[in-house]
């Protein structure tokens, strides 16, 4: 009999600990540790299985190096396997959106308020995948990690120029002035 591969190793290893924390180092040890690539079957489980695995990323209740599975996850279904969004068109999004969170403005370094870690971007869909959206230039944008997880199926296209520059004409003097000192900041000016 064949012995099972990483993945499924992983993942016999998170049922058995529901809803408790596990570390990294776990993780690894039931993957075998000979297997480099164990993240990236933790990854495949959450993105390509829908499995609800949490990270320091998604709560503020875990450390770097700790997940939990907090619920049990949906059955296992026939996966479809998808590539990924490329390098050059990840590149090409984070450029256009001058390497900044399209929702809160943060941007790499900078301090997440709502986590006290290091932001880091990813690229999210406007429309996402589940609701016929595409990985194309037109649909993706960057967003830090507590946006993207915030965003999930929810939010809307960002506002285009002219509404927003509406919105602003609209605002008190106070609340422009405030826009004025963040973009003056933002942009150094």
């Amino acid at each position: 009999m064949r012995k099972p591969g990483s993945k499924e190793r992983i993942r016999q290893f998170l049922l058995a600990h529901i809803g408790e924390v596990v570390t990294s180092i776990q993780i690894r040890d039931a993957a075998g540790t000979s297997v480099s690539e164990w993240a990236r079957r933790v990854r495949e489980l959450r993105e390509d299985e829908g499995w609800p695995i949490l990270t320091h990323n998604d709560t503020t209740d875990l450390k770097p190096g700790q997940y939990i599975l907090r619920e049990t996850p949906p059955e296992k279904s026939a996966v479809a396997f998808a590539a990924g969004i490329s390098a050059k068109l990840r590149a090409e999004v984070l450029d256009r959106n001058g390497f900044t969170c399209q929702m809160c403005g943060l941007t790499p370094g900078d301090l997440d308020p709502a986590t006290g870690r290091k932001v880091r971007l990813h690229i999210g869909h406007i429309i996402d995948k589940s609701l016929g959206g595409k990985e194309e230039l037109s649909n993706l944008r960057a967003l830090c990690s507590s946006c993207n997880q915030g965003a999930k199926n929810i939010t809307h296209q960002k506002p285009n120029t002219i509404w927003l520059l509406s919105q602003i004409r609209r605002a008190g003097l106070d609340e422009q002035r405030a826009v004025f000192d963040w973009l003056r900041k933002k942009f150094g000016v």
